[in-house]
């Protein structure tokens, strides 16, 4: 349907609704009553896979919330090395991932420019010389 505009859920009104079918209601009853129709299953299954995180509003978040997620998520191994002692590992990490993006460029810089030498260093190709039929046919019908 053109024009039709999908309903965005806050996770708190998700988790409620999810907390109510766990409370032991019926899932079509409040599914009904909210209006939701099978959405509610979806988020049953996002609930149980991932708990009350996985009921993340639908679309892109806004930069805040998306800056702050990826923030956790970068310093949360960090915390975690440095619980077990290995402070240094990220860093020697993050420096190998870098070295071997470097080393893959240089490859790929070194494949293009032995194709192009090769091209260079080939023979000119031999023309028909006058009269001779051309490479391509003419473009008028």
């Amino acid at each position: 349907m053109p024009g039709r505009r999908f309903r965005i859920y806050l996770q708190e009104f998700k988790l409620a609704a999810v907390r109510r079918v766990l409370a032991g209601e019926k899932v079509r009853a409040v599914a009904r009553e909210l209006r939701l129709g099978n959405l509610l299953y979806t988020w049953l299954d996002h609930y149980e896979q991932g708990g009350a995180d996985a009921l993340v509003p639908r679309g892109r978040p806004p930069k805040a919330v998306a800056w702050a997620r990826r923030r956790a998520l970068t310093q949360a191994p960090s915390r975690q090395a440095r619980a077990y002692g290995h402070a240094g590992s990220d860093a020697r990490e993050s420096r190998l991932i870098e070295l071997e993006r470097k080393v893959g460029q240089q490859t790929v810089e070194l494949d293009f420019f032995k194709a192009a030498l090769r091209h260079v260093k080939e023979p000119p190709r031999p023309s028909g010389g006058r009269g001779a039929r051309a490479s391509s046919r003419s473009s008028t019908r």
